[in-house]
């Protein structure tokens, strides 16, 4: 993994990467988007609406990417490069005979249904298997989560199972479906290289 994690961009967004200069945005975004996020994240512990949080999220999201563990990027539409729309992720990279991560995603509710999601995600899985050299790709989702459903059916991952009280998330364990992608280029003689 290089040193720098890379701006990527697709026709419509800048994905950039988690630095501390982008506290205040993404402070902005997750108080925007408070109401559309809690039924799918953790509850919010007394610190996470405050810039002082974010600033340090994203130092500890700077250092996973120095430590090649993960890959977090912010997403931003060209002609308001200071706002954050949305997120996309790779978490918990293992190597080894694994060659894996978790994928992550969100969008602010005002831009839902435009695409936008599967452009960034889309990117995403280029980069992680092109440049990351990753062999899968895992992402979960709850039942009831029809959009990420049908994001992650588009994009070709494949329903693994269902993981029950899996995360969590809003006051009660939730189950979630697994689902994967895998790289077909993947070449296991590279992970060596």
């Amino acid at each position: 993994m290089t040193t720098i994690q890379p701006v990527l961009a697709t026709p419509r967004l800048q994905l950039l990467p988690a630095h501390i200069g982008l506290a205040r945005p993404m402070l902005d975004y997750q108080v925007r988007n408070r109401q559309h996020f809690a039924a799918w994240d953790p509850k919010p512990g007394d610190m996470f609406f405050t810039e002082l949080y974010w600033t340090m999220q994203l130092r500890q999201q700077a250092l996973s990417w120095e430590q090649g563990r993960g890959a977090r990027f912010l997403l931003t539409q060209p002609e308001q490069p200071r706002q954050i729309i949305g997120t996309v992720s790779l978490s918990n990279i293992v190597r080894g005979v694994f060659q894996a991560a978790h994928l992550g995603y969100g969008i602010d509710h005002s831009l839902q249904g435009q695409g936008l999601m599967h452009e960034a995600v889309g990117e995403i899985i280029r980069f992680a298997f092109d440049d990351l050299r990753l062999h899968r790709l895992q992402a979960n989702y709850q039942p009831h989560n029809q959009r990420s459903a049908a994001l992650l059916q588009r994009l070709g991952f494949v329903e693994e199972g269902l993981a029950r009280d899996y995360l969590y998330i809003n006051g009660a364990w939730r189950d979630h479906v697994l689902t994967s992608l895998t790289n077909p280029q993947f070449d296991p003689a590279r992970m060596l290289a």
